[in-house]
């Protein structure tokens, strides 16, 4: 896990005595855009921005009542933060597709085990975590002496995404509907498009044994050999744009009751495990599968959907608006640190014979596989039109970075950038995401990386007149510079979900508070383009995975999700296709610029250079 853990402490007894994220102040969160959008814009663009900037903070201007509002509901009883309202605005309120856009996933370091084997440990070790959650003995994470929130905990289990006409909802444990742990005792299985609901506990909650599961997933396998029609499947409907699923939900539920009880045995399954029925050609093949796969033998909308292919290879697709990456990290590391055979000894498993099993059907007219047939062909397509690309570093990792006296992480983001103004002929707007977890139900914070000194030193790497110790200088403010962001970002000193949060609250509330329409701060050039990616970057330290992957954010951006260890270095790329072979320019010279740069500071002259 992320950091050291503090014994004999209950999972959530801190949550209520965790520090609230700080709201800035109006007046510095303006400042902080104008810094961190300036070196992406134009004299023009940026004295246009600062206009709009002028009105928006002016005694009587929209920024201040909003801003007034927010403070209001800051103090509100009951609220945690002030991004209580801001999270699910911006997850579940999205209307594209979650599949491939919005869920991620992990590939597992390998095992050996064949397929049930794996699958059956996985189990195992997921409802030995549930158990230990359910008695809270999972100790909470302490990062540098700080517990972190352990809230997001609470969505790892038996919880759904439900899709609506307007805004989604979760269907979850731990909240009003349902209060306290999960009470399921079902798995969702797939194979072959084919559900099945599995028993993983029995009548009395104790769990069943590896080798009563892996008997349940061998009569899956049998009882699914036939591989479903693609217009039964109704996986694929989780791929939709969030709208039309809600459409199709309630046509399923208005066509017969049984659909009702289909969805009921789904949505309240502890989590979804996906049996694949082919080897992966390569490692990318299989993130590209665990990213999207046969989207009939995968309900997206599962928080946790565990993947395992023939030859045992494994991951898991996660669904993103209550469960960030660090959370599942623990979770992982929790399912593969320690051997499936002591967690099912943990969780007091007893052998009880075959689990309980029967097949997850709905009733279907034409209509309706037609509609399901519709959704498999777009997803199909759209997956089709996504480029990924898959790139390891072998000799170099977190000890090479700190050989070279420079933070691990920002020696990669230098490298992206320089290798984004090699592939493409310019610098981007990057987003990084930073956790917050040291606050109380802390997610991350957007951290938008290019500042002045990354501008300085991409030029200075590209001008052929500077010399080695230019080049090193400015290559060391960059990333000195980068520390400092960050740190900024984890204290919650960052502008962006501040004035986007004001935004969400013109929106909601804009004719009560008599700010009719959103301020013309919102399209400005400094607003649009700080928020334009060209890659959006994310990384998941863990020994326990291979990769770590998502899909692309626009039709010009560049996913790179990277797992950095001390001894390695790996990277998933997506983008649409349209671009992919930026794409592949961005990882030819990424390469090249990780090799460039080590050298750069290997040769650095003892002294003449800061750390």
């Amino acid at each position: 896990m992320n950091g050291s853990q503090e014994p004999a402490t209950t999972t959530f007894a801190h949550e209520d005595h965790l520090p609230r994220v700080p709201l800035p102040g109006l007046e510095e969160t303006c400042e902080r855009f104008i810094d961190w959008c300036t070196p992406l814009l134009t004299a023009e663009e940026l004295a246009a921005t600062e206009v709009e900037l002028a009105s928006f903070l002016r005694p009587d201007g929209p920024g201040r009542t909003l801003h007034a509002a927010l403070e209001q509901y800051n103090a509100g009883e009951g609220v945690h933060s002030w991004l209580d309202i801001f999270w699910p605005s911006r997850y579940l309120g999205r209307r594209d597709r979650i599949a491939l856009n919005a869920n991620f996933f992990f590939l597992f370091k390998d095992s050996g085990q064949r397929q049930v084997d794996r699958a059956a440990g996985l189990i195992a070790s997921a409802v030995n975590y549930k158990l230990r959650l359910d008695e809270e003995s999972i100790p909470p994470v302490v990062q540098r002496g700080q517990p972190l929130s352990m809230e997001q905990n609470k969505f790892l289990f038996s919880t759904t995404r439900i899709p609506g006409r307007v805004q989604d909802t979760v269907r979850a444990p731990y909240s009003e509907a349902w209060p306290g742990p999960s009470p399921a005792r079902h798995i969702v299985v797939f194979f072959r498009g084919n559900m099945f609901r599995m028993d993983v506990m029995g009548p009395d909650g104790r769990p069943h044994t590896l080798d009563d599961l892996v008997t349940g997933l061998q009569s899956v396998m049998k009882a699914g050999a036939v591989r479903a029609p693609s217009d039964t499947c109704a996986g694929h409907l989780t791929t939709k744009a969030r709208a039309e699923w809600a459409a199709g939900r309630d046509e399923l539920l208005a066509h017969h009751p049984a659909n009702a009880e289909a969805l009921e045995e789904i949505e309240s399954a502890l989590f979804c495990v996906c049996l694949e029925d082919f080897v992966p050609r390569n490692t990318q093949d299989a993130c590209d599968h665990l990213l999207h796969g046969d989207s009939g033998n995968r309900w997206f909308d599962k928080a946790v959907s565990l993947i395992v292919f023939e030859d045992g290879t494994a991951g898991i697709n996660v669904e993103h608006c209550g469960l960030d990456g660090t959370t599942i990290l623990s979770f992982v590391d929790a399912l593969l640190g320690t051997p499936a055979e002591e967690q099912s000894r943990q969780s007091g498993a007893l052998s009880q014979g075959m689990p309980a099993l029967a097949p997850v059907e709905l009733v279907l007219d034409d209509g309706l596989r037609a509609g399901i047939g519709a959704a498999a062909e777009s997803f199909a397509a759209y997956a089709a039109d996504t480029a990924t690309s898959v790139l390891s570093f072998e000799d170099f990792g977190g000890n090479r970075a700190k050989q070279l006296r420079i933070s691990p992480d920002a020696f990669v983001q230098m490298a992206y950038q320089l290798a984004h103004q090699r592939a493409k002929g310019h610098v981007g707007a990057t987003y990084e995401s930073i956790a917050t977890r040291q606050y109380r139900r802390g997610r991350t914070e957007a951290m938008r990386v290019v500042t002045p000194e990354v501008l300085r030193f991409v030029a200075a790497m590209e001008d052929p007149a500077a010399d080695a110790a230019t080049r090193r200088a400015a290559f060391r403010a960059a990333a000195v510079k980068h520390v400092e962001r960050a740190k900024q970002c984890q204290a919650g000193q960052a502008p962006e979900q501040h004035l986007w949060e004001l935004l969400l609250i013109q929106k909601r509330r804009g004719d009560e508070l008599g700010v009719n329409e959103p301020p013309a701060l919102y399209e400005t050039p400094g607003w649009l383009k700080m928020r334009d990616d060209y890659l959006s970057t994310s990384s998941a330290p863990s020994t326990n995975i291979q990769f770590f992957g998502f899909g692309s954010t626009s039709s010009k951006c560049i996913g790179v999700a990277y797992v950095l260890l001390p001894d390695r270095f790996n990277l998933y790329l997506s983008t649409p296709r349209p671009v992919a072979h930026e794409m592949a320019l961005f990882a030819d010279r990424l390469r090249e610029a990780v090799t460039e740069l080590q050298e750069l500071l290997s040769t650095e002259v003892p002294g003449d250079s800061a750390a």
